[in-house]
């Protein structure tokens, strides 16, 4: 589906009705950072799945009703082999789990970026999961002479050979956050970058449109096994997903 074309018209409410019809569970990985929580939110406050699992390395507090019949299993992600239940029973499976080096070093972010997620998407393809989503970046290739491109390049591709009935790649650009461990200059940068994410939608995109656009491109039917969008579709299919 080319989604960097003109946005189509679709009826949302529809689409989102006819799958709860379909009775799907799902997990997110990631959900305690940026993206993943917003797309938990997103998801449920949709009520689009039967049962949403969240899998991490510890419990997430919810005081919000809303979040109460949630599952969330917490596993040791140097020991996901001994976790394989975790990932069981899954229709579709949402990864937004990532580090940086900067606050991993550069064994950890590959360890992270790498090594866990590509773990994960084999033990949730084990256990039944039929749609796997990821969370990548803008310029990721696994030939790129930068350590984080050539890292999201290569898990991408390495996911890739699982051979999921389909497998949804997100690469958006900046993520435009108001990040709580942001420094003031950052800061500064995302708030004259969100004013103008319109114009800048190619260098930037904020955070809620990148977790509607996975939400949206759930309910609809891939024509592609493997399907890369670029930030620009993410953009507009983040921006059909609006809710009205």
């Amino acid at each position: 589906t080319d989604f960097s074309s003109e946005p189509i018209q679709m009826d949302l409410q529809a689409m989102e009705d006819n799958f709860r019809q379909k009775n799907k569970s799902c997990f997110i990985l990631g959900a305690s950072g940026e993206t993943g929580r917003v797309l938990l939110k997103e998801i449920v406050e949709r009520s689009l799945f039967s049962k949403v699992t969240l899998i991490g390395r510890r419990k997430l507090p919810f005081e919000d009703k809303a979040y109460e019949n949630l599952v969330q299993e917490v596993v040791d992600f140097e020991k996901l082999e001994d976790y394989a239940a975790a990932f069981q029973g899954h229709d579709v499976g949402y990864c937004c789990l990532g580090t940086t080096k900067a606050k991993a070093g550069t064994e950890g972010f590959i360890r992270v970026d790498h090594d866990y997620v590509l773990k994960s998407a084999e033990l949730a393809k084990a256990g039944g999961c039929t749609h796997f989503h990821l969370e990548s970046s803008k310029g990721a290739d696994k030939t790129s002479s930068f350590l984080y491109l050539k890292t999201k390049g290569q898990v991408e591709a390495d996911i890739a050979e699982l051979g999921f009935e389909r497998y949804s790649i997100y690469r958006p650009a900046v993520l435009l956050v108001d990040r709580q461990e942001s420094r003031p200059a950052e800061w500064m940068a995302r708030k004259f970058l969100g004013a103008f994410s319109s114009v800048f939608s190619t260098m930037s995109i904020p955070i809620t449109t990148v977790a509607r656009a996975m939400v949206t491109n759930t309910l609809t039917d891939g024509e592609a096994k493997v399907e890369i969008l670029e930030n620009k579709a993410v953009y507009n299919l983040g921006n059909m997903g609006e809710k009205q």
